[in-house]
């Protein structure tokens, strides 16, 4: 790696990870040339952070706030550190306690159990950068019904779906004590060729490297010959045994010496299509955001309500902040100087008024003073070069809410608004008799 592939690489913070996600992850990040650091308790995460001022922080929760909220606090009063965005994933948490993280820089709250897919997806456009995932239809499901566990794929093989089953097999038998598990793979559906050859191997070693597993009770049902050619040819596999119908199965995995040919689909629903109501079930999402687009991660603020006016002769500045706010879903409006915003007031009002001081048609300072004595009720972020203190004290004297001084990277920018959006809220909620 050059000093320059040094100088622009990415870096990650991963506080508090789990093994599942640590392992998962940091391969996925690494193979994309992301830096990845992890770091463990408050002490440890606050010390990388300030070390290496990493372009976004992961904080994985296992059950509350309250470990993590030192951290939270020490980087919000933090000047250096305060802007770092973050993604959070933890329990399922109301709204509003979702909505106040945004105050910390989190930028989206994914309640688990977690859909890689979607998660992964929004690192990438925090970091504004293209991470790959496979997209390959497939549906990979399991349940476990006794000492047995049941993986069902059907449509395709998906690489991703099937590396993060070795996460979600290995809290699966963690949290759940099965004796002697044992391991049915339903692949009957699927029409594979050597093309699938990669993944197909990538399936099978991950339940042959779980040495909880003896390979001897990895049953796999499918007729297809390319899987028993592959699982017959390879040497690592051995004891995997190939079956084409349930009867097999339940001769060698249950006492089937008592059931009679009248009960046997009775005994095929409660033994491999039922789900035990006892285990617990893992952290790990196999299904993705993909399959199930009505359920979306918690944003840490919804924008998708909000509609921003940015105002700046700059079309490249202009261009940057309305990408960096339709990420989050929010509209944007585009002016280029102040007399087009004043003649869109007349007709229309936004959520707030991104403003360049530094406008070819008016004075800024004259806007904002104007708009104080009309009692605009619009929030007034300004986004200009300030040439010294008192420009900006002058700023918020004549109304602006905020000021972020040029040049700052757009996150920093639609940070702060959120913010100001947001202590607004709060403002008029307070205000409301109780």
């Amino acid at each position: 790696m050059n000093q320059e592939q040094k100088t622009t690489q990415r870096q990650v913070l991963f506080i508090d990870s789990s093994p599942l996600y640590e392992g998962f992850f940091k391969e996925k990040l690494v193979a994309e040339q992301i830096k990845v650091t992890m770091a463990k308790g408050d002490r440890d995460a606050f010390q990388k952070m300030i070390s290496q001022l990493p372009d976004l922080i992961l904080v994985d929760i296992e059950s509350d706030f309250e470990n993590i909220q030192n951290f939270l606090e020490n980087k919000l009063h933090d000047p250096n550190t305060a802007r770092i965005p973050m993604i959070i994933s933890g329990p399922q948490i109301p709204k509003e306690q979702v909505a106040n993280l945004i105050r910390f820089g989190v930028m989206k709250y994914f309640a688990k159990p977690l859909k890689f897919d979607t998660f992964f997806k929004a690192i990438g456009k925090v970091l504004h950068t293209s991470l790959t995932i496979d997209e390959t239809e497939c549906a990979l499901e399991t349940h476990i019904n006794g000492n047995m566990i049941f993986i069902e794929i059907s449509k395709g093989l998906n690489r991703d779906k099937i590396s993060l089953l070795r996460y979600r097999l290995s809290e699966l038998l963690d949290i759940n004590p099965l004796h002697e598990p044992k391991i049915v793979v339903m692949m009957s559906n699927l029409e594979l060729t050597f093309v699938d050859g990669a993944n197909l191997e990538l399936l099978f070693d991950i339940l042959c490297d779980e040495k909880r597993i003896k390979r001897s009770n990895i049953k796999v049902l499918a007729i297809n010959d390319f899987i028993k050619e592959l699982i017959a040819g390879h040497p690592m596999y051995s004891g995997i045994e190939v079956v084409e119908n349930l009867n097999d199965i339940l001769g060698q995995f249950v006492d089937t010496s008592s059931i009679t040919p009248d009960d046997f689909s009775e005994v095929v629903t409660e033994k491999i299509l039922n789900v035990d109501s006892e285990a617990k079930d893992s952290s790990v999402e196999l299904r993705f955001g993909a399959d199930c687009p009505e359920q979306e991660e918690q944003e840490a603020f919804d924008g998708s309500s909000l509609e921003i006016a940015i105002v700046d002769p700059n079309v490249k500045i202009q261009q940057s902040i309305s990408q960096a706010f339709t990420a989050i879903k929010s509209k944007t409006q585009i002016f280029g100087n102040g007399q087009s915003l004043m003649q869109a007031l007349a007709n229309k009002s936004f959520s707030l008024i991104i403003l360049d001081l530094y406008l070819p048609d008016v004075n800024g300072f004259q806007l904002l003073q104007y708009f104080k004595q009309q009692k605009l009720s619009i929030p007034i972020l300004v986004h200009s070069v300030a040439p010294s203190k008192q420009f900006v004290v002058q700023a918020l004297q004549f109304g602006a809410s905020g000021f972020v001084i040029k040049p700052q990277p757009p996150a920093a920018v639609v940070q702060k608004a959120l913010e100001i959006i947001k202590n607004r809220q709060i403002m008029e909620l307070l205000k409301k008799p109780l």
